[in-house]
């Protein structure tokens, strides 16, 4: 059975570098480790957090609870069409070895969600995407065990209630399930025209690159490293600067709003969500407010990265209370000029 360790630092478990103190700890590394912690160990404490790469939690004191670190490990092809294939990803995984597999097995679907940190188990939560692509588009079933019983549940695509970067995980099931694996369907070797590279600096990027190729020439093997190449050039990595990638999320608001804001910015960004509904990019609403690349205050670690005004870093020093409260005064001076309410996407611990 996973060995419990008592009062152990989560400094290497997070990806701000933040040190903290979790009462307890264990990882467990197979489904039936996770359902026999859950029936012995857990029941012992008031609170019991589920744990994966630790990129998108913000630890701001020291954790009360067992903190139950997600390692199983493994993936599995469930069955194979003549377009496609089904695979089983356990939820230790590391999100971009994953990735990197699938485009090496030339199963399409996942480029464009290269170099997203985390653990496959997480992916479903946050309903990751980047570059004009979702998770919920590949999703067939999510698979995981009920915490207060350890029984098992299998919850279908259309039944993960999966919105812009939410889903029923961080909803109606928040703190009451443990996801152990994902079942996403792929397209077996994708032609040029299931790309996906309108989004974003994508096309740019693969011409720059690979400028002797074709349209007809391009793989997904291509688009992942396009993708690789925009988020190291925007994004910090954690192994130097911590972080935990984008803080917010590009905000959803009425057209209304957004035409009163482009009277006053006509170059204003967006991007049309419906015909009542538009989705501006939080970093630019960040950058117009001035806090592009500037701290908390002079003496602290706490700062937004100068290269790209979505993520917040720790620059070794700073404490989880004062990356919050940059973060709260961001929100503040979004809200103040703009009408506009920025939601966290990092979990506060």
């Amino acid at each position: 059975m996973a060995r419990i360790q008592q009062h152990y630092s989560l400094k290497a478990h997070n990806s701000f570098g933040l040190e903290a103190t979790a009462r307890a700890f264990c990882t467990v590394e197979t489904v039936e480790e996770l359902q026999t912690i859950l029936h012995t160990e857990a029941r012992r404490f008031a609170e019991v957090r589920i744990l994966g790469g630790g990129s998108n939690i913000l630890l701001t004191g020291d954790v009360s609870a067992l903190v139950i670190g997600i390692g199983i490990r493994g993936m599995t092809v469930l069955s194979e069409a003549e377009e496609t294939i089904e695979v089983e990803v356990s939820a230790g995984e590391i999100w971009d070895d994953w990735v990197q597999y699938a485009v090496e097995q030339d199963w399409g679907g996942m480029e464009n969600l290269s170099l997203i940190p985390g653990s496959v188990g997480a992916s479903p939560v946050q309903n990751i995407g980047a570059y004009g692509v979702e998770l919920r588009e590949s999703v067939v079933a999510v698979k995981g065990l009920k915490r207060s019983s350890g029984e098992p549940f299998v919850l279908r695509n259309a039944e993960c209630a999966f919105a812009y970067r939410d889903s029923i995980f961080k909803q109606a099931l928040r703190e009451q399930v443990v996801i152990t694996s994902v079942i996403l369907r792929l397209r077996k070797h994708p032609e040029s025209k299931h790309l996906r590279t309108e989004y974003g600096a994508v096309e740019q990027e693969i011409t720059r690159l690979f400028p002797e190729l074709t349209t007809q020439e391009r793989s997904i093997y291509h688009v992942r490293e396009a993708v690789c190449s925009i988020r190291r050039s925007k994004l910090p990595d954690p192994a130097f600067i911590g972080n935990a990638g984008s803080f917010f999320k590009n905000p959803e608001v009425p057209i209304a709003l957004y035409r009163a804001i482009t009277q006053t910015y006509p170059e204003a960004p967006s991007y049309t969500v419906s015909d009542s509904t538009v989705k501006l990019p939080a970093a630019w609403l960040i950058e117009q407010c001035g806090w592009k690349g500037k701290r908390l205050n002079p003496s602290s670690g706490a700062a937004v990265h100068d290269k790209q005004a979505l993520v917040l870093v720790n620059h070794g020093t700073a404490r989880g209370e004062e990356i919050l409260e940059l973060s709260r005064c961001i929100q503040r001076d979004v809200e103040e000029r703009f009408g506009v309410v920025l939601s966290a996407e990092v979990n506060v611990w």
